[in-house]
């Protein structure tokens, strides 16, 4: 679930239909091959209330049939598998430094992806520059004859909980920003449900959604680029839940304070994680150009003393923050992403030891967080908000 949670009546039948139909999609997405008799003895409905909503989402195209299968000793029915062929969900993601689109099946596959290397101005702008690229996905082979099922946006800053508004991006400079009406009667094509989100609550909802293994009862995602961000979802395996607290500021781990009386952060305040470890701190710390990519341009300068020694304390700063997730919200699996994740281990060397050093202090939790780092998460926030768009339209009426 992406929005506020609404109170239902015991006899709301309208909200139980849609949690079944949600229950029983995920439960065909996360083991496809299995039957209608499978999903009932998964999921505890009745074999009635099963095949009244399989046959629903075959009607929809939101599964399809495979072959005859033999079911627990009865009667051979028919494997049931998402159908990725006819839709698609779109997901764009406004970085401070680029813009990243992508157009995916309800698998989660990638169709088209697209990295601009543009650095967003101001909120209008940004909506005609997005509005071109994304006419010229939705003109591609690989998506122009798909079913739109909506739209996700992110963008690096709070986003209110109640309505899509942009409430501050500092590194952006934007605030107070309705971007969906900006940018919606730019593309009446664009059919299906729109959702504005924070970029790390967006990637953290994908990587649950479209997690590999075994669901944890919990995830954070610690988003670690230009700035610092981190989304927590929670989920009984078939509803995922980003908490958002009241203003949309779960998550903002990068405006924490690590070391009152710093310096200044772009937010306002002194002392703010950011200015320890941020992509705008080790480029200021370091003199890397505006135009320059933090950490393609510090790759082959990884052995000189003064880079060294700078991402080692950024590291032990990252390292801080990774203890403070821990023991805040302790979920048992720890995502990191982000551009800054390709300086390797010369930036998560210090701060997985400083982590790992320090995280039984309270309790041995020795083996039971997991902290994943993703080689590549150009597009995990994008992909997330395409998640989020499949999330909300199964539990669409």
């Amino acid at each position: 679930m992406t929005g506020p949670l609404r109170s239902h009546h015991g006899g709301d039948l309208g909200f139980l239909k849609r949690h079944n139909r949600s229950v029983i999609l995920e439960t065909v997405r996360r083991a496809p091959g299995v039957t209608r008799a499978d999903v009932a003895v998964r999921t505890g409905l009745t074999k009635a209330t099963v095949g009244a909503i399989v046959q629903e989402l075959l009607n929809r195209e939101w599964l399809r049939e495979g072959a005859l299968q033999q079911s627990g000793g009865g009667r051979p029915g028919r494997s049931l598998h998402p159908d990725a062929s006819r839709h698609v969900l779109l997901g764009v993601d406004i970085g401070v430094k680029s813009l990243r689109l992508i157009a995916c099946s309800l698998t989660g596959e990638p169709l088209i992806q697209h990295h601009i290397e543009q650095v967003p101005t101001t909120p209008e702008e940004t909506a005609t520059t997005l509005t071109e690229h994304i006419r010229t996905m939705l003109a591609d082979d690989a998506v122009r004859d798909r079913h739109c099922l909506g739209m996700g946006v992110t963008l690096p800053g709070p986003v209110s909980p109640d309505r899509p508004l942009l409430r501050l991006a500092p590194n952006l400079g934007w605030r107070d920003v309705p971007f969906l009406e900006l940018l919606k009667p730019l593309l009446p094509q664009v059919t299906g449900h729109w959702l504005l989100d924070n970029e790390a609550n967006a990637a953290a909802f994908g990587e649950y959604y479209f997690h590999p293994g075994l669901l944890p009862d919990s995830l954070v995602y610690l988003s670690a680029s230009t700035g610092i961000g981190s989304g927590l979802v929670t989920g009984d395996g078939h509803v995922p839940i980003v908490s958002r607290g009241r203003g949309g500021l779960v998550g903002e781990i990068g405006h924490t304070i690590l070391q009152p009386g710093g310096l200044y952060c772009h937010c306002g305040n002194r002392g703010c994680a950011e200015t320890l470890v941020s992509g705008w701190a080790i480029r200021a710390a370091l003199n890397i150009p505006a135009d320059r990519s933090v950490a393609e341009t510090l790759r082959p300068r990884l052995n000189e003393p003064e880079v060294a020694l700078t991402l080692r304390r950024a590291g032990e700063a990252l390292g801080m923050l990774l203890l403070n997730l821990h023991h805040t919200l302790n979920p048992p699996e720890i995502v990191i992403g982000g551009s800054l994740a390709g300086l390797g281990d010369a930036l998560l060397a210090p701060a997985l030891a400083y982590f790992e050093q320090h995280r039984n202090g309270l309790l041995d939790t020795t083996g039971q967080v997991t902290v994943r780092v993703l080689e590549d998460s150009t597009f995990t926030a994008a992909r997330g908000a395409a998640a989020e768009v499949m999330a909300r339209a199964v539990q669409a009426p």
